[in-house]
């Protein structure tokens, strides 16, 4: 049985039965125990975008969990997931080809963004979560490893993102999300982490620009789960503050010389992936106060597209975004939360290209 300190691999391009297999050899069905157990998995599907762009989780590793689960008799089982602030999770879930799988699977599909919900104490703060949670006895997560652009990574421990309310998505950006994101963790319990690391965006959380590396991964432990992800993307947890909070209030370990990273298959594989963020060399030109993820992320496309035209470099001001800029005022702002800036591009979020062409107006004018 798979240990706490064990990461398992497995490459390959045949997603579902590269996943069984992993399921197989972790032996899953031990872990879970009872037959009667409640089993939620919980995908990625945070836009509506097909999984080979890098910014949901594939169906076939979801095919592939249910008919391990199905093949050992567990048989009450449920997907439950909500898409960003910005976008319908019926979009995704159609767009992403996971009402073709729920049906075909015959597996109810719970769209968090409808679910009720319920406060819980998480000890140094409170939080809402939706009320599906209760109902699940074994959480199985599902996360795409892949960068983010505001977090720059994320995997494990941000994927349980999913099951909130918006309004309380809204209120982790307000908060900064690196604290709330380390306390969610005391909120819902993930009981097993089967990773997609098939071809996940480097740099933005919506996708775009996949980099293949066709491998599933399993661990308990969210904690090395991203401390792992971390080192494959050139970053430690201390980049990403999330993930050295949660160690420090215990949900799991940060220590990769005690990690035992487990590959199945004779053929040995090493990790190389780009260094380079595309995030990174364009975030200056960005004043952030507190925005959600699907304004940021279009915004840094769109300021990236302007970068690669030369365009960048001739704004001469930060452009503002955020829900901290409600009530203020500048001369360049995005979203609805800058309607009181002097030149503004609404929308809650602006989409990508609107944002584009409004920016690059504003630099050829000026």
């Amino acid at each position: 049985m798979i240990g706490n300190n064990q990461i398992w691999k497995i490459y390959g391009t045949d997603y579902k039965e590269m996943t069984v297999r992993l399921l197989k050899e972790t032996d899953l069905a031990s872990l879970i125990g009872d037959r009667g157990k409640r089993i939620g998995i919980k995908p990625n599907l945070v836009v509506p975008s097909p999984a080979e762009f890098g910014g949901t989780t594939h169906t076939e590793i979801v095919a592939g969990i249910i008919e391990y689960l199905r093949e050992n008799r567990f048989d009450d089982l449920v997907i439950a997931e909500g898409s960003w602030v910005g976008d319908r999770t019926s979009e995704a879930y159609e767009y992403c080809g996971y009402r073709e799988l729920s049906g075909k699977y015959d597996i109810p599909f719970i769209d968090t963004q409808k679910e009720t919900w319920h406060s819980v104490d998480c000890g140094a703060m409170r939080m809402e979560i939706t009320d599906v949670v209760d109902r699940i006895d074994f959480l199985i997560n599902v996360p795409v490893l892949k960068g983010h652009c505001q977090t720059k990574m994320t995997c494990a421990l941000k994927n349980l993102k999913g099951l909130l309310p918006n309004r309380e998505k809204s209120r982790f950006h307000r908060m900064g999300l690196h604290k709330p994101i380390a306390y969610l963790q005391k909120a819902i319990r993930q009981d097993f982490i089967v990773v997609d690391h098939i071809c996940g965006d480097l740099d933005f959380e919506e996708g775009g620009n996949p980099v293949v590396r066709n491998c599933v991964m399993a661990a308990l432990d969210p904690v090395l789960t991203d401390s792992y992800a971390c080192y494959l993307l050139h970053y430690t947890p201390d980049d990403v503050p999330y993930v050295r909070m949660a160690e420090e209030i215990g949900i799991g370990s940060t220590d990769l010389s005690k990690a035992e990273i487990i590959e199945l298959g004779s053929e040995k594989h090493t990790e190389d992936l780009p260094r380079s963020h595309k995030l990174l060399e364009v975030s200056y030109a960005v004043t952030d106060q507190d925005s959600c993820s699907a304004c940021y992320a279009n915004l840094t496309g769109a300021i990236w597209r302007l970068r690669e035209e030369g365009l960048l470099e001739k704004l001469r001001e930060p452009i503002g975004i955020g829900q901290g800029m409600q009530g203020k005022g500048g001369k360049l702002g995005v979203g609805r939360c800058t309607a009181g800036f002097d030149v503004s591009v609404p929308g809650c979020p602006p989409d990508e290209e609107e944002i584009y062409q409004r920016l690059k107006e504003y630099i050829l004018k000026a």
